[in-house]
């Protein structure tokens, strides 16, 4: 199969570009860290509500633009490659995608109209301390009432941006009788609720620890039916995989491209040390990472259109999700670690965009399940045992 954008989806790369490196300068991202928020106010502000990026993938009916995975992925390796400190991930990446597969067409309608106006940050609230995706991993228990609703108790680590949420989308395990996973909306504002933001070694995303103490909910926050979330989320986390991936594609060609550049100017012994065929290899090996990674991304971000269209099933979706998140968080940290060895001392120092990156990709690369997680997630899809599969989870 041969794959090229189209005119349409050009535009799209050619204004996301511009719009990164008019606000993805490293002294913007630096100022940035500083803050309590964390994020960029009016980067965020521009790309919701005056471009309608966070709106991408919504229907029309929702106040989105209606289009699809790969318009995503585009936005979200152009932000990568700048490491554009904004929500975006956490709201068009992750939440979006799981309201879209969980929530019926009402609710999807009322949720997701505030989202795609960029009005509202929303974060995923969806795992336990160990930080692994998936139902075993959910440390929040819902107990229903008798008029629909419930109470949520627990807690959620790892929670991206949800120290700046609007909204919370949790996932929790259904008390019994009904048992089951449960998805539920809950403002961050509810009472009940403390969130504490986390001090992580990636200082460009911040990532947040939510606890819900007897947090008392309607039936309206409650996302499809009770107890029967199991797969609708499993398919969101899927796509949210996607997007991370997409994203660390980008942060792997920008690393890529500021050590290209160093290697053209640094001279050692007369001449640049691009020159010296030991860093020729280096560089070589990054860029089939790169390429690789990019065949990956709009490979998966394919077989998720063709998934929403009714063309491709859930194990394939799972599948593609597996393997471009396995290969493209070990491809960025590689790019990283190389670009770190390549600057030579300077890349160690705080002063450097170098750690920035390295410090990103070790972080995103245990986001939703570390490559080990993932490569074993392929076994399992294709039938090996337990026992064959054997490692880490």
């Amino acid at each position: 199969m041969q794959f090229a954008f189209t005119a349409e989806q050009e535009m799209i790369r050619d204004a996301a570009r511009e719009f990164v490196a008019g606000h993805g300068t490293s002294a913007r991202l630096r100022a940035v860290m500083e803050t309590q928020a964390g994020y960029d106010t009016d980067a965020w502000h521009e790309l919701g509500r005056e471009l309608g990026w966070v709106g991408l993938m919504l229907p029309e009916e929702a106040g989105g633009s209606g289009s699809g995975m790969v318009e995503l992925a585009i936005l979200q390796e152009e932000m990568g490659r700048r490491l554009l400190a904004t929500p975006f991930l956490a709201t068009a990446g992750m939440t979006v995608p799981i309201i879209l597969e969980c929530a019926g067409a009402a609710q999807t309608s009322r949720l997701l109209t505030g989202l795609a106006a960029g009005e509202m940050i929303a974060a995923a609230a969806l795992t336990g301390d160990s930080g692994l995706p998936g139902e075993a991993a959910i440390a929040v228990d819902f107990t229903p009432s008798g008029r629909g609703g419930g109470r949520l108790n627990g807690h959620a680590s790892f929670v991206v941006h949800g120290h700046v949420a609007d909204v919370l989308l949790v996932a929790a395990n259904t008390v019994q009788p009904e048992g089951g996973i449960s998805v539920l909306v809950v403002p961050r504002s509810a009472s009940g609720v403390h969130v504490t933001r986390l001090t992580t070694m990636d200082l460009t995303r911040p990532y947040a620890r939510v606890e819900f103490h007897d947090v008392e909910l309607s039936a309206e926050a409650l996302l499809g039916s009770m107890g029967k979330a199991d797969a609708p989320l499993a398919n969101g986390l899927r796509i949210a995989e996607i997007a991370l991936a997409a994203e660390q594609l980008g942060g792997a060609a920008g690393v890529l491209e500021m050590t290209t550049e160093y290697v053209r100017q640094r001279v050692q012994f007369g001449r640049p040390i691009g020159s010296f065929q030991a860093v020729k290899h280096r560089l070589a090996d990054m860029l089939v990472m790169v390429e690789a990674a990019r065949s990956a991304v709009y490979y998966a971000a394919c077989t998720v259109d063709e998934y929403r269209a009714g063309a491709a099933d859930a194990k394939a979706l799972a599948e593609a999700a597996a393997l471009v998140k396995s290969y493209c968080s070990d491809a960025f940290f590689n790019c990283a670690s190389n670009a770190i060895q390549l600057h030579g001392g300077i890349g160690f120092t705080w002063d450097h965009d170098a750690q920035l990156y390295f410090k990103r990709a070790r972080a995103s690369a245990t986001l939703l399940g570390s490559s080990t997680y993932h490569r074993r997630r392929i076994a399992e899809l294709i039938g090996l045992d337990a026992e064959t599969i054997g490692g880490e989870r």
